[in-house]
């Protein structure tokens, strides 16, 4: 009797759930459901203001779509639950949230409902870049060797800024606070009542080393005496491999999402890291470029090197057996969801509505028209800062080239071709400092709905580009991890490597480079890293004074809310 997994997706704005039949590799059903209170960027759900660059989600809400999504899959399917033997997460990150010992988030305590701090930090909050910048200059300056192998930057995005920022603005929340966690764990605790840390968001996000651990005491010090012990204290150094086991769903959890008891739940993951064996991707020498409202890269080597800007180097981090490493662009669908929301005349959407398709839609149809060069413009795909090589989220976009005559699909497609630059940025920095890359692979949002994007980014990479066949590919990949995480003998898998022989699927079409075009984006992207180093390395820092010039106006209009 066939046996089967379960893996669910939780992204920015919602979360999936996908049922893999495991002897047959099909995506039985799927089922997607909004977090209800979305993500609050804004204000919190009592009408409290946030200042600019916060990001919040209400933990809440990752409980609350299990009641719907694995239920809907189930009864899609018609599979009896019995038969379900695997569950596997896979979350954003990072994204974190102060909690009690009982797990309770801090938000969901009546005197905290109104502090920014309770709520979950999400991985887009970049409002600790003052700590991060801080962090960055004082392990600089004690030769701390962590460094290198985050591309000589910690992000804002990451755990220790956005809990030192916690400290800093709001001290009543960190006291509070027994613990500091990722949401991919305290989902992975809510199922299944066991804390289980995973290696992943430990290593990529909380400076964690499989050999040599966190970071000293004294380093922790340096940044903040009331940081001393902030790992012991705050977080823990019991850290779980990828594949392995955190435990069995509770009969609570069971009753809740309508499954039975005792299920095998894996250790937690992270979305794009997951994704890799996913495609079927289990050696060095290619990358998959997870693609939906932002991009992760990620990639496999058999060694550690130190490659700048990169987002971290882990061994283990992603297969065991290989240092698993990654990068990314902090924003891709969100830039091309923001010129659609912001900069679309009245008659595209029009002309979009009387035809029945969406406004991407039609500009894509009317910018696949262009050439290569065609429309003039060169874009810097900086909206949502720089996450590789620059590490820096206060760098902002640019549009160069304007005229009277610009036309919104020219403006769309030269905002694709920056974020396709964007990435070759990246895959030349991996090469350069030894970590080759041979072929790419893509999976996510982006590839399923535009194939003049996929084109662009073959042309502008000179690779070709192989996509899974799976639109649910993280979901993908957390089932798989689920059903390594039940066994062989419960009708599972003994290892990830055994699972990603036999499960993932590629499309049969590919994306070529097309040589005339190829040809012309090597000139474009010469111009491309001109304009990168320019305003990303120093040389002139007019963004970060302009962005500084909207932070004293937007403070005189509206007094900046205090996060105590």
């Amino acid at each position: 009797m066939a046996k089967f997994s379960i893996g669910i997706d939780y992204g920015t704005e919602s979360a999936r759930a996908l049922l893999l039949n495991l002897d047959t590799a099909e995506e039985v059903a799927s089922s997607t459901m909004n977090y209800p209170h979305g993500v609050m960027d804004e204000r919190l759900p009592d009408g409290t203001v946030l200042p600019q660059d916060w990001a919040l989600e209400h933990p809440d809400d990752y409980i609350e779509v299990l009641k719907k999504i694995i239920p809907d899959v189930i009864m899609k399917s018609g599979v009896n639950k019995d038969d379900v033997v695997g569950i596997g997460i896979d979350f954003t990150a990072c994204t974190m949230l102060p909690i009690k010992k009982d797990g309770t988030p801090l938000c969901d305590l009546p005197e905290y409902k109104s502090n920014p701090h309770a709520y979950v930090k999400l991985w887009k909050h970049h409002a600790a870049q003052p700590e991060a910048n801080m962090l960055n200059k004082i392990a600089s300056e004690r030769g701390e060797d962590f460094l290198a192998r985050y591309g000589g930057k910690i992000s804002s995005e990451w755990l220790i800024p956005k809990i030192w920022q916690i400290l800093n603005e709001a001290p009543d929340v960190y006291e509070e606070a027994d613990k500091f966690i990722e949401a991919t764990d305290w989902v992975i605790l809510k199922l299944t009542g066991n804390e289980r840390r995973n290696s992943c968001t430990a290593g990529y996000k909380a400076i964690w080393h499989k050999r040599k651990g966190y970071p000293s005491k004294e380093f922790f010090k340096a940044l903040d005496e009331r940081l001393e012990n902030v790992v012991d204290e705050k977080l823990s150094r019991d850290i779980y491999p990828l594949g392995t086991k955190a435990g069995e769903l509770t009969e609570e959890m069971a009753n809740m999402i309508g499954l039975k008891p005792g299920i095998a739940v894996a250790v937690g993951n992270v979305d794009a890291h997951v994704s890799l064996p996913a495609v079927g991707v289990a050696s060095p020498g290619k990358m998959v470029m997870i693609m939906g409202t932002s991009i992760c890269h990620v990639v496999l080597g058999d060694k550690e090197v130190e490659v700048p800007g990169m987002c971290g180097v882990v061994e283990d981090g992603i297969v065991p057996g290989y240092y698993g490493y990654e990068a990314g662009q902090s924003a891709v669908g969100d830039i091309f969801a923001w010129f659609v929301d912001n900069c679309v005349p009245d008659g595209y959407k029009k002309e979009a509505e009387e035809r029945g398709i969406s406004v991407h839609q039609l500009l894509t149809e009317k910018a696949s028209k262009l050439k290569p060069g065609e429309s003039g413009l060169l874009a810097l795909d900086w909206l949502n800062g720089n996450r590789s090589v620059l590490v820096d989220a206060d760098l902002t976009g640019l549009i160069l080239g304007l005229t009277l005559r610009t036309k919104p699909e020219e403006i769309y497609r030269a905002l694709i071709e920056s974020t396709a630059y964007g990435t070759r940025m990246i895959i030349d920095t991996f090469n350069e400092y030894g970590i080759k890359i041979d072929e790419l692979y893509a999976c996510g949002g982006l590839p399923e709905k535009n194939p003049m994007l996929m084109q662009i980014y073959a042309d502008v990479t000179n690779l070709e580009i192989k996509v899974s066949k799976s639109n649910q590919t993280p979901a993908l990949g957390a089932a798989m991890f689920g059903a390594v995480a039940a066994g062989k003998e419960n009708g599972g898998f003994d290892s990830i490597f055994e699972a990603a022989k036999v499960i993932p699927k590629l499309k049969d079409e590919t994306f070529k480079p097309i040589l005339e075009n190829v040809e012309i984006y090597e000139k474009l992207f010469q111009e491309y890293k001109l304009l990168h180093d320019y305003f990303g390395r120093g040389a002139n820092d007019v963004m970060k004074r302009l962005k500084n010039i909207k932070e004293v106006v937007s403070d005189v209009r509206e007094p900046k809310t205090t996060c105590i």
